[in-house]
């Protein structure tokens, strides 16, 4: 009889954040275009592969921060310059694997980050 190590898959969070603020590195109608291509292509690769958790989803550019005590503010992080554009929850082994998924991500091509988070 073989023992066989089975390995769990972990659903992470990618959080994407990039400047939406300072107009002079906004990208133009045509590349926007194309990076919202890129997006298509990289989410249908995930997909294919098994990867995604769940389908991408659109979210709105507005939200709302909620502090105690003192009410909403409207917009996150609307004193900062890099707020959250989207998020996927994709499906890894581990963290290196989550990685590895994320540098392929088209958030770079725009300056952006890819905030991993593990669900526990």
């Amino acid at each position: 009889m073989t023992t066989q190590k089975l390995t769990t898959m972990k659903e992470f969070l990618f959080l994407f954040r990039r400047d939406y603020k300072t107009t002079e590195i906004q990208p133009t109608p045509d590349e926007l275009k194309t990076h919202l291509e890129h997006w298509r292509v990289w989410f249908t690769e995930l997909s294919k592969q098994g990867i995604l958790a769940r389908p991408p989803q659109p979210w709105d550019g507005e939200g709302k921060v909620i502090r105690r005590g003192k009410g909403a503010i409207n917009g996150p992080f609307a004193e900062i310059k890099e707020s959250i554009g989207g998020m996927i929850i994709i499906n890894a082994i581990d963290y290196e694997a989550a990685e590895k998924i994320a540098q392929d991500c088209p958030i770079f091509e725009l300056d952006g980050s890819v905030e991993i988070r593990m669900g526990l």
